[in-house]
């Protein structure tokens, strides 16, 4: 993936300064990986998760610094390669939303932290991994998320030992779909869709909510997939190899997928995010589309 030259966002608040690293408030780097899929992935209430965060950080202090007072190379190229794609989603919705919605784009924040951070949603930690939350129309991500990615779940590409990969090696565009998809959800929060899940969802029961998750997950890896149209037809920033690196991650993203890894089974009723065949099916449609209106995984079959 071709990212480095290209405008870098403003709307990147920097909170790593102090944060914590392999471990936060006492939580072993197993805990976090644990954590992080049962959140992300099994359906467990976010702000369930938020609450038990908050038991286990009481007696920690929170990463809430202004930066890295000496950032190394690998993390200022972290900064560099998030606000660069966050500047990529910014011209594509800018663009998007013009053209097709007839309608003026508000950008999120991205908040970039380590270990632990504060949001409109409550404390959270990296066990998290990215996320987006509605309530101050942010962006969170510890950046070491992306390691744990590759180390943790197993998604193609060379392993790195730095936060980021660098330009010429494998696995930057996966980084990238994943916050293109985060993205997703603020273009959701800024349509009404969010609103309009969240309220159906309280209405209904646990395996209807899931269902409505799942579509709204399905809807945002389209998201995803319609700024890679739109950057790829400005910048022609994909690299060979790219397209497939990113339906990997989508197919180890999967419920069924993680599921399948973590117990040695599969319980469809409570998939939260979708199958692999999904994930990868919605992400290629908006690829291939960059229509917003091809992205209705609320009123089409999934």
């Amino acid at each position: 993936m071709r990212w480095k030259g290209r405008r870098v966002s403003a709307n990147v608040e920097d909170r790593r300064g102090g944060g914590g690293g392999a471990k936060a408030g006492g939580i072993s780097i197993l805990g976090i990986v644990v954590a992080f899929v049962a959140w992300k992935f099994f359906g467990v209430d976010p702000q369930q998760a938020y609450q038990a965060t908050k038991q286990v950080t009481s007696h920690t202090q929170s990463a809430e610094t202004s930066g890295l007072d000496n950032p190394t190379p690998e993390q200022q190229e972290a900064m560099q390669f998030v606000g660069t794609v966050l500047g990529d989603t910014e011209d594509t919705w800018n663009k998007v939303f013009q053209e097709q919605l007839n309608t003026q784009y508000q950008p999120p924040k991205l908040v970039m932290f380590s270990g632990v951070v504060n949001s409109g949603c409550g404390t959270a930690q990296s066990a998290m991994g990215p996320f987006y939350c509605p309530a101050d129309r942010k962006v969170y991500i510890d950046t070491a998320f992306f390691k744990d990615m590759r180390q943790q779940m197993g998604i193609s590409g060379e392993q790195n030992q730095t936060e980021l990969t660098r330009q010429d090696q494998a696995g930057d565009f996966a980084q990238a779909y994943v916050i293109a998809h985060e993205v997703g959800h603020h273009i959701q929060t800024l349509l009404g869709i969010s609103d309009q899940v969240h309220k159906a969802r309280s209405q209904s029961s646990q395996t209807e909510g899931n269902q409505l998750s799942v579509r709204q997950e399905l809807q945002a890896d389209c998201l995803a997939g319609i700024w890679a149209n739109h950057t790829q037809q400005r910048t022609q920033f994909l690299e060979k190899g790219d397209i497939e690196e990113a339906m990997d991650a989508a197919h180890k993203i999967g419920d069924d997928y993680l599921q399948k890894r973590a117990t040695g089974q599969v319980v469809p009723d409570s998939f939260t995010h979708g199958s692999s065949q999904q994930r990868m099916k919605w992400f290629s449609l908006g690829l291939n589309s960059g229509n917003i209106n091809d992205c209705d995984t609320f009123n089409n079959a999934i």
